[in-house]
């Protein structure tokens, strides 16, 4: 069972008010049924989803719809749930801001059904379960997205998010529009925005773990970039103190660098930080990292001068 339809069955059994089971219903309806003369009809795969809008047109309309069920003769041969709604056709539609009093479509629902916030949030959770999906964030990529067959609507929808600052955008796809959300903290609003708190809690720890799985990957390539980047500078002045060595011995330059030298050589492997402290513990002279740097570019200028003679 994938991420998406743990969400919708999560979210199909909350107990709505008759005029938030409106909102749902004229949502769900607009994106995901078939209408002709004499019938809504809805697909799903879901017995869950096909279960809850049943009663919701039994307990606000007191209209007993016809379930059918099928053979879906796909890849998967799932079952197909088919709710006919033949009994009050029109006035449901009108009621669901689906129909106009001319008995014309209308694509975007009027004021009423979105009158409020938590209106709106229940608009947007029978959006979800009609035509949205969500990645499993441990599997893939986060994303989540509704596909929808309409530029305006697919705007309204975008709008309606966007009220809830989730930053969605709309792309357009051959068949219609995508409306999606890219950023793990907002599809973590949205799913509280339509109660799935199970789903939030799910989503969260997979998160959570993965930003930590991040993180640490991160500090170890830095940590060994760090560590390749000591080695990598040891060596160049490992290799400036062996030229002056071959060159004029190192009883010849400067004590102070000659000192600083030889810990070099004792101590190949040493950062500059860690080179210092082993220097003013054994020498009983404090020196600084900075004044070590300052010391190795006095040894490398010597070192280049006798490369070019």
């Amino acid at each position: 069972m994938s991420f998406s339809t743990d969400v919708k069955n999560e979210v199909v059994r909350i107990d709505n008010t008759n005029l938030e089971n409106v909102a749902l219903l004229s949502a769900y309806i607009r994106q995901n049924a078939y209408i002709d003369n004499k019938i809504i009809r809805i697909h799903t795969e879901n017995a869950a989803i096909c279960r809850y809008l049943f009663k919701i047109v039994k307990n606000v309309y007191d209209v007993t719809s016809k379930i059918i069920i099928r053979k879906n003769f796909n890849f998967k041969k799932n079952l197909v749930y088919i709710m006919e709604v033949s009994d009050k056709k029109d006035f449901i539609l009108k009621d669901l801001s689906l129909l106009n009093d001319q008995s014309y479509f209308i694509n975007i629902p009027k004021e009423y059904i979105i009158g409020d916030d938590e209106l709106k949030k229940v608009y947007l959770r029978g959006c979800f379960i009609a035509s949205g999906s969500i990645n499993n964030p441990k599997t893939s990529r986060y994303h989540l997205e509704f596909l929808i067959d309409d530029a305006e609507y697919a705007a309204f929808i975008n709008d309606l998010l966007n009220e809830y600052e989730l930053n969605s955008r709309i792309i357009k796809r051959k068949n219609g529009y995508m409306v999606y959300i890219k950023e793990a903290e907002k599809i973590s609003d949205f799913l509280k925005i339509i109660k799935s708190y199970n789903g939030v809690l799910y989503f969260e720890n997979v998160r959570i773990y993965r930003d930590q799985k991040n993180t640490t990957n991160r500090l170890n390539n830095c940590e060994q970039a760090n560590i390749e980047k000591t080695i990598n500078t040891a060596l160049r002045q490992i290799d400036d103190i062996k030229v002056i060595s071959d060159m004029i011995g190192l009883d010849a330059i400067d004590e102070k660098l000659a000192i600083v030298a030889d810990f070099r050589l004792k101590y190949p492997e040493s950062s500059l930080l860690e080179l210092s402290e082993i220097i003013s513990h054994e020498s009983s002279k404090k020196i600084t990292k900075s004044c070590l740097n300052h010391r190795f570019r006095k040894l490398k200028e010597i070192a280049d001068k006798m490369r070019d003679q």
